[in-house]
């Protein structure tokens, strides 16, 4: 799964109606508005401290920070913007949207002096897994000419890789200062199931495929995320379902000023709003996760 995806987000621009599927900040500029609007807010309340940096975890064409830091200039707070991104490809979409951004290649790079504003949108759920069968790993064998998985059964997933990452965030926030909103589609409670997919051309697809061409994901458990946030030190807040999150922000009125400035795109902007908020589009499936420094206060919306 590692090296799929390397290889697939080194390759290509994913996003968009010619790509594989398409993330919140691509549909209405109103989610990344309110993601920064979250993060301004929550720095107000922690006291406005120097130095603070906005930081994004794979942050695809850069549309949510653009829109993000938008946000944050009419709060009073333009933060210096930091990138966790190894592909060519979409660092060059993003130099294109936020020019003055500075890129890094792990977490590890970050500066380690100042508060962190994090978001990751839609990252933790291409983390690598590892699948268990009866306490046995699951692998992926060259069967009959053909890739297959060598066993079935009920399946239990875990995920180093998500582990490390929610870890080492966490640990910088609560040393350093700030707060991070992890943003995912995933389940609230540990439990078994199979949840690997792959998706080509915005339909799913075979997971053995085609290797390295296609997406590759599965659901984050939010319950351990949660627990490994708070094992490094962190305060935490949620899950809550990403649709009630965006309505306490706001989302309704920054439709309607939206609709009242361009009333010819009523029906589409209205439109953007249900995807993102309805329970049976993106509004339930999808889950917000905040981590803090414990004296930071807790993220609006939670």
């Amino acid at each position: 799964m590692e090296a799929c995806n390397t290889y697939y987000y080194a390759t290509r621009d994913p996003l968009g109606a010619a790509g594989d599927f398409t993330t919140a900040p691509e549909i209405s500029q109103m989610f990344g508005e309110l993601i920064g609007a979250a993060l301004a807010d929550v720095w107000a309340r922690a006291g406005q401290p120097r130095g603070a940096r906005y930081v994004e975890l794979g942050p695809g064409r850069g549309t949510l920070a653009s829109d993000a830091l938008r946000a944050m200039r009419s709060a009073g707070l333009q933060p210096p913007v930091h990138f966790v991104e190894t592909s060519p490809v979409l660092r060059q979409a993003q130099a294109a949207a936020v020019p003055h951004a500075q890129w890094h290649d792990s977490i590890a790079d970050l500066p380690t002096d100042v508060p962190l504003l994090v978001v990751a949108n839609e990252f933790l759920d291409a983390l690598p897994i590892r699948q268990h069968v009866a306490g046995i790993e699951r692998h992926v064998e060259v069967i009959g000419g053909a890739l297959a998985f060598d066993r079935d059964g009920e399946i239990v997933e875990t995920s180093p890789a998500r582990d490390a990452v929610t870890a080492e965030i966490a640990g910088r926030v609560a040393k350093q200062g700030g707060a991070a909103l992890i943003v995912d589609y995933g389940h609230t409670a540990t439990g078994p199931g199979d949840t690997l997919q792959a998706v080509r051309g915005h339909h799913f697809a075979g997971l053995l495929d085609k290797p390295g061409e296609q997406d590759l994901t599965s659901h984050v458990d939010f319950q351990r995320t949660a627990e490994v946030a708070r094992s490094a030190g962190a305060a935490v807040a949620g899950p809550v379902e990403q649709g009630p999150w965006l309505e306490r922000l706001g989302i309704l009125a920054r439709a309607r000023a939206l609709a009242n400035a361009a009333p010819d795109r009523t029906a589409e902007i209205e439109a953007c709003r249900a995807r993102l908020c309805r329970p049976d589009q993106m509004g339930s499936l999808f889950k917000l996760l905040a981590i803090r420094a414990p004296e930071w206060p807790t993220p609006a919306g939670l």
